[in-house]
């Protein structure tokens, strides 16, 4: 994820004040401190949170007795890891859903990316909870939001409810949940109107409808790219509202993550979403907020977990199933291979997904992965027949040129991608002999 990329490296520089030394001291812990909270603030943390956090760290770093087998860097690191946990909110805090109907009141400024991420809340709720949202179209001021939001709505699938003509954002709020009554919504999404910046026209009128419509949970959403200025927006709209939790969208923009590190300490609620991209159709692009696996991704720890997850949302049990039969009787094809490419551009970014495997993502931080990297590879498949690509013994010379000129690639780029593909079918065949005693490597694209 970009946004801890510069917070990781400076991290690391710090722990390295502690390489080579025997024990932990109150000197170089506050020479390594030093560098941490300079860190943290170039993150856009605030100076106050930033001094808090190290301090917190030095009294625990101190009070350690550091075994003799671990090394004091290692052990400073842990500590930080540990206190990055608790500062992002300890744990996981889900969305707060009554059994029917689950009233959700969505709060924030224009351009935080409320309305997109409304469309995406419905869409998670209805795939990971198994309930039926409706969307209440309640920005009566802010030009094309209904429209907007209708149109995010129809892509999806989920209900919207709006009156065009009509300017009283309370009575729409009204009108909505019972019209989703009506039609069995159990969980209605009501999208607010933002303004340029807080004022108190617009919190008295979210206030309104707060008091009409007794949500059974409050988000507010936040551009974490707006850095310290979103926590203070946090803080007025929480000193108002008194919302549930926080939803940072553009996690995976050119943004320092002072947001995410510092919203919990300052309004006390926990950050209950990310929002990561615009493609609303996307699972991958609404994330849980995890703060032991983002305080493992900014300490360069990755987070496997999670890779898992986004795989396990992928893929399905039949498929592949027949997927493992048809390699043990050696009929893997291009036609699944390029099923495969198309099961890992759904999982997300791919710098983020690699940035998810502990080293890699430090490795690439300086090497740009095009989302486009497989267009190659789809068009030399594609352009081969049906008969081409169920047997690819029969792709000779003339063949070879034919599917080079049709997909605009040349023979050399050809001819290395059937022979990766034979080299890793006989590899997954022998993986599958063994029952996965052997590791099958990642393919190399670039050979």
């Amino acid at each position: 994820m970009q946004i801890f990329e510069n917070l990781e490296e400076r991290l690391e520089r710090s722990f390295k004040i502690l390489k080579g030394e025997g024990k932990i001291t109150e000197i170089n812990v506050a020479e390594a401190l030093k560098d941490v909270r300079k860190a943290l603030i170039d993150a856009d943390v605030s100076y106050k949170i930033a001094k808090k956090f190290t301090e917190d760290v030095k009294q625990k770093a101190l009070g350690q007795n550091v075994l003799t087998s671990v090394k004091p860097g290692d052990m400073m690191k842990k500590i930080v890891n540990d206190e990055l946990i608790a500062l992002m909110g300890g744990q996981t805090t889900e969305i707060n859903l009554k059994p029917s109907p689950s009233i959700i009141l969505m709060s924030g400024l224009q351009g935080s990316g409320k309305t997109t991420f409304s469309a995406k809340l419905g869409n998670y709720i209805r795939s990971k909870k198994g309930r039926n949202p409706m969307l209440v179209a309640c920005d009566v001021y802010r030009p094309a939001a209904i429209d907007q939001l209708i149109s995010v709505g129809s892509q999806l699938n989920i209900p919207v409810y709006s009156e065009p003509e009509n300017k009283q954002p309370v009575e729409i709020a009204k009108h909505g949940i019972q019209a989703a009554k009506e039609k069995g919504c159990d969980v209605i999404i009501v999208d607010t109107a933002g303004r340029l910046a807080v004022d108190e026209e617009m919190m008295n009128e979210i206030a309104n409808i707060k008091a009409a419509i007794n949500p059974s949970e409050i988000l507010f959403v936040v551009d974490s790219m707006t850095g310290q200025d979103a926590v203070n927006t946090a803080k007025a709209f929480n000193d108002r509202l008194d919302f549930d939790g926080v939803v940072l969208t553009k996690l995976d923009g050119d943004t320092r993550g002072g947001a995410a590190l510092s919203i919990k300490a300052v309004v006390d609620k926990p950050i209950k979403f990310v929002g990561l991209g615009e493609k609303v159709d996307d699972p991958n692009t609404i994330d849980v907020f995890n703060p032991e696996r983002n305080a493992g991704r900014i300490l360069g720890m990755g987070d496997i977990v999670g890779l898992v997850e986004r795989a396990q949302a992928m893929i399905d049990e039949k498929e592949a199933k027949k997927l493992q039969e048809k390699i043990a009787k050696n009929k893997f094809d291009f036609d699944d291979f390029l099923s495969q490419i198309q099961q890992i551009k759904k999982m997300g970014n791919l710098k983020d997904l690699a940035s998810m495997i502990p080293g890699v993502g430090k490795a690439l931080k300086n090497i740009d992965i095009d989302d486009n990297a497989f267009k190659g590879i789809e068009a030399i498949i594609l352009s081969m027949t049906k008969k081409e690509r169920k047997n690819p013994a029969i792709l000779n010379g003339s063949r070879r040129a034919r599917i080079a000129k049709g997909s605009g690639t040349n023979l050399q780029e050809v001819n290395r991608l059937i022979k990766l593909f034979d080299e890793n079918r006989k590899m997954m065949q022998m993986v599958t002999k063994n029952k996965g005693k052997l590791r099958m490597p990642l393919p190399n694209f670039n050979r």
